[in-house]
């Protein structure tokens, strides 16, 4: 199936009700119930591609994070193997200490930042497609509310015409 971008389709709803037509002396407006029906159902299957979407950050997220952490393991691996290396002499097994230490710190600090930057990312994107979903739907029950309007007039219409005609 190819993703259809929400956005494109609340495009269509607008264009929908821009070319639909005027109801004589109020401020309502007829639109072709079927095109409103079949952008209604693209959305159904467009919005879990958006949620797919967020989904897969949050997995690069994890991604992320699960390499930064074997990285530091990987870095502080070494620096133990370095130290044990290093132990010949007093004053080398102390130079070994300070070095894995600060390799160790500095693997952590950067695994830390690694985290955060992700974290960051994902807080980003996420509270940016929160934004699209709740523009989306207030889009969406404007153009329900004035469909539900324009249906009620049409009926209404229409049982005046039926009632005249008896």
């Amino acid at each position: 199936m190819i993703a259809i971008d929400v956005l494109y389709l609340v495009d269509r709803l607008e264009a929908l009700l821009n070319k639909g037509w005027r109801v004589p002396l109020s401020a309502k407006t007829m639109i072709d119930e079927d095109e409103f029906l079949d952008i209604i159902d693209q959305m159904r299957i467009a919005f879990p591609e958006e949620i797919k979407q967020a989904r897969k950050i949050v997995q690069e997220r994890e991604r992320i994070i699960a390499q930064a952490q074997e990285e530091a393991r990987h870095i502080i691996e070494m620096a133990k193997e370095d130290a044990a290396r290093l132990t010949n002499e007093h004053a080398i097994t102390k130079s070994a200490q300070q070095q894995a230490l600060q390799i160790e710190r500095r693997a952590q600090s950067e695994a830390e930042a690694q985290r955060r930057g992700a974290d960051e990312y994902a807080t980003q994107v996420l509270q940016d497609l929160h934004t699209r979903l709740e523009q989306m739907a207030q889009h969406i029950a404007q153009l329900q509310s004035q469909v539900y309007k324009g249906l009620t007039v049409l009926q209404n219409e229409s049982s005046a015409n039926q009632s005249s005609r008896e």
